[in-house]
């Protein structure tokens, strides 16, 4: 289309936007047309979420002190029901909008009890979003509220009232809010299948940050159509969880899979008026640090105020203790760095009128924050160190020896980059380079091995596709200080080729690549070398990982064809490869397995694994920093029987390969 078209379309266009044409979304229409710009997205997260502002009203009903347990139902029909015994929603009409409070609670968008009517003094959840948006994506509501001594019952389908707000009679003694509710599938088009674990992870978070509060889930549905032989009943998962020890047990936790060097966890609190602080943290044999923050309950994974004042506390104390004790001489210092090696803190605050720096409530903004939480680990960390000597001397000992590592790492940093290794012109000579030079247009392989290197070479289009290939393993990181890992030879050529480094050095702007892909063999070899470069990215560029930038290549597991026959397809599965043999008549088909990358040739490597046009590519996400951190620990620290239980429990989810 000519540019003169363009224009006199856009003539045409303008001219038809008409009166009529300008539309009011009314009631929860709105939701329903775009559900992206209240839960963010409509694939599995987002259905998740609509479990979690549900619970969360519930959360906000313990936090006022009105509700100690909250029951999670996951049904056979794909529905879900949320139970707490609050007080229940107030059971009268509205006055503003004349109608039921109930309908009002779940028919109008931002309306509710966290306006500062005084319903909550906290709270977390969408600020009276939550319970309509919920509504609006579902196929079908129904609610059940006791509240002073009667029940009421509304039923709703997709945001409209289809069972009216009815008194059921006397509620027996009963009070709180009953919600079932089934997703629409017409807005969640991907799946409405809820994940047992996805929602036990969230729910044992809540468990764990607000003590002494009881959360069931119970999942009714089958697990893989097992039936009990003897009884006929279908088994289901449960779980019971309460924490009496609140933030001290989710340090526990979150350390199951590392090794304490103190046995208790250290605990602080402070209130000052309606805002409450709490901290709690133990140091273990890692090299790396977890703290994870809350505000409300809601996780702040971009940290904020109170992250900002339990790290500035956190190393002055030490300084000042190691000062007392001795360690540190003259000018030495700890930095921050330093001071947190091998730390897992769990902070959380909970306040009025939490400010947070943006819709996701990912960084709290509240500048009182700060001050609140500099000084509780100020004053009790100092005093908890006077009064426990063989934890302070502990803590110290791990410190000092992260500020002789960093200085050794500073060194090796220094000579390498003397030596040009780290960073300055000169390029690994097994670097296959590419011809562009818009970074956001390139792609860098890291192949295992130099034979599919070579093929990765002769197969790759070298206009935007740089080959580097790796010999042998890398270092396994999780249980390497950072001096160790600038001297690795495998490592090395990565982060100079990368071009960003690494550690404090970091920077995400001299990327040279946009896409860094982990091409590996589709063997047990092969994932083993994916995770410990996985591990790499995340303890020392995790932005290449936050930012999207890293990928894994996903090569066929077998070639299927028909002797005789020119045509082959590919498969990337058993079950593809079953299908492709059905395809192909059964009859003199073969299916080859391929042992390794470096058995394909260089044109089959390029169709199969590289060509964007047909290619399979995976983008390495964090969805949970904990989580993440849990699972590295887990799989690549010390600690044997933790991995076996883990591998034990999920063994019925891998692929068995033939290696």
């Amino acid at each position: 289309m000519s540019e003169n078209e363009m224009i006199q379309n856009a003539a045409v266009i303008e001219d038809t936007y008409e009166d009529e044409q300008i539309q009011v979304l009314k009631g929860l229409d709105a939701v329903r047309k775009r559900p992206g710009m209240y839960i963010g997205t409509t694939g599995p997260r987002g259905l998740h979420h609509l479990v979690y502002e549900i619970v969360d009203n519930s959360i906000d009903e313990a936090m006022a002190g009105r509700c100690d347990t909250i029951d999670v139902i996951l049904h056979e029909d794909g529905s879900v029901t949320v139970r707490d015994n609050g007080r229940g929603i107030p059971s009268g009409f509205n006055v503003e909008e004349n109608r039921p409070t109930l309908e009002v609670v779940f028919m109008i968008l931002h309306a509710g009890g966290k306006f500062g009517g005084g319903g909550y003094k906290i709270s977390g959840g969408l600020h009276g979003v939550g319970a309509s948006v919920v509504n609006a994506l579902s196929e079908w509501m129904e609610v059940e509220n006791c509240h002073d001594g009667k029940a009421y019952t509304l039923r709703m389908e997709k945001g409209e009232i289809t069972g009216a707000f009815t008194c059921t009679g006397d509620s027996g003694g009963r009070h709180g809010l009953t919600v079932r509710f089934k997703p629409d599938p017409e807005i969640f088009r991907e799946t409405t299948e809820f994940e047992y674990d996805t929602l036990l992870k969230r729910l044992r978070e809540q468990a764990f940050l607000n003590a002494g509060v009881r959360i069931t889930i119970t999942d009714e549905r089958p697990i893989n159509d097992t039936v009990d032989e003897e009884t006929g009943i279908a088994y289901h998962r449960a779980d019971d969880l309460c924490y009496e020890g609140g933030i001290r047990s989710f340090v526990t936790h979150l350390n199951a899979t590392k090794n304490p060097l103190h046995e208790e966890v250290i605990y602080m609190k402070a209130e000052k008026g309606d805002i409450t602080a709490e901290v709690a943290m133990q140091y273990t044999d890692a090299y790396n640090e977890n703290i994870v923050t809350f505000a409300n309950n809601m996780s702040t994974i971009d940290g904020g105020t109170h992250e900002v004042g339990f790290k500035t506390a956190l190393t002055k104390v030490l300084n000042a203790y190691g000062k007392k004790v001795g360690v540190l001489k003259d000018n030495d210092k700890f930095s921050g760095e330093d001071a947190r090696e091998g730390l897992c803190a769990v902070v959380s605050v909970k306040l009025p009128d939490a400010q947070f720096e943006s819709q996701t409530k990912a960084k709290l903004g509240n500048s009182e924050i700060r001050t609140i939480v500099d000084n509780i680990v100020s004053e009790k960390l100092a005093e908890y160190l006077e009064e426990h000597p063989a934890v302070g001397k502990t803590i110290v000992e791990k410190t000092i020896d992260a500020l002789r590592a960093r200085e050794a790492a500073r060194k090796a940093r220094e000579a390498s980059r003397r030596k040009s290794v780290l960073e300055g012109s000169s390029l690994p000579d097994k670097l296959a380079d590419c011809n562009e030079k818009n970074v956001e247009l390139t792609e860098l392989y890291l192949v295992e091995g130099d034979s599919a290197g070579g093929s990765a070479k002769d197969g790759r289009n070298s206009q935007f596709q740089a080959i580097l290939p790796l010999r042998g393993k890398i270092l396994n990181v999780e249980k390497a200080r950072l001096d160790r890992v600038y001297s690795c030879t495998q490592i090395v050529p990565i982060v100079q080729v990368l071009g960003c480094g690494i550690g404090e050095d970091f920077d995400l702007s001299k990327l040279r690549y946009g896409k860094v892909i982990i091409m590996s063999d589709a063997d047990v070899d092969g994932e083993h070398i994916q995770i410990l470069l996985l591990t790499f990215f995340f303890r020392h560029m995790r932005k290449l990982i936050d930012e999207g930038h890293v990928y894994l290549a996903m090569p066929p597991l077998y070639k299927v064809y028909k002797r005789g026959a020119k045509k082959e397809i590919y498969a990337f599965s058993d079950a593809e490869r079953d299908a492709a043999i059905a395809e192909l008549g059964g009859v003199n088909v073969e299916a080859e397995r391929y042992k390794g990358l470096g058995e394909m040739n260089p044109e089959q490597l390029w169709e199969t694994t590289m060509d964007p046009e047909t290619r399979t590519l995976k983008r390495v996400t964090i969805e949970d920093a904990a989580a993440c951190d849990e699972i590295f620990s887990l799989l690549m620290g010390d600690k044997v029987e933790p991995r076996r239980e883990f591998i034990e429990k999920n063994a019925r989810y891998a692929e068995y390969l033939d290696v």
